[in-house]
């Protein structure tokens, strides 16, 4: 492939993005190369970069550029709180808001009957290892309020009941809603509203 050709390949590459349907695809890709010295150069380089360095973490399924993530080697945070969310971008989302200052588990997506999701599919197994191992005092159940969310979270409830004590985010949390696109406030307000299971 050669020209327009590229060109072309590279809008239809941009448009399998999350949020980006063609005609975005295709505005970004003209601003890239318009600003080629300044943007489409540099993002290339960076991507070459991420994609021979990014990981996902060997304890809690975050991604970073090493095994363990800056969160999980982060002595400080190793205080009894542990946060399990569905997916890396709930993570990320939680951070942004700055509230919790404990780790993290990332289940990798959500018990499922109809897409044959179930625990051994998502790193349930692993969390109930790391709540023995890592001497948790407390689990956070911060999933999306869905059905498949709500359905994880009793899941994991049973399989945790007694062992530690578990909460769960409280107000501003929406039914339906996905912590990826709540602003930083209220993922804070839930956060810090938790209830107890």
């Amino acid at each position: 492939m050669s020209g327009r050709n590229d060109i072309d390949a590279l809008i239809d590459l941009m448009a399998r993005l999350p949020g980006l349907g063609p005609r975005s695809a295709r505005r970004a890709v003209l601003h890239l190369i318009r600003k080629r010295a300044l943007l489409l150069t540099p993002l290339s380089d960076l991507m070459q970069t991420v994609a021979a360095t990014a990981r996902e973490c060997l304890n809690c399924g975050n991604v970073g550029t090493g095994d363990i993530c800056e969160i999980c080697s982060n002595d400080a945070r190793a205080n009894g709180l542990l946060c399990v969310v569905e997916d890396v971008a709930d993570l990320w989302a939680m951070e942004r808001s700055g509230t919790f200052k404990g780790r993290y588990h990332v289940l990798g997506g959500t018990l499922s009957a109809l897409d044959s999701i179930g625990p051994d599919e998502l790193r349930i197994p692993k969390l109930i290892d790391r709540v023995t191992s890592e001497e948790i005092t407390e689990v956070i159940l911060a999933l999306n309020a869905t059905v498949d969310g709500q359905t994880t979270a009793h899941y994991i409830a049973d399989q945790l009941e007694g062992r530690v004590e578990l909460s769960s985010l409280a107000q501003g949390v929406p039914i339906g809603g996905e912590l990826d696109y709540l602003d930083d406030g209220t993922i804070s307000a839930a956060l810090t509203a938790r209830k107890r299971l």
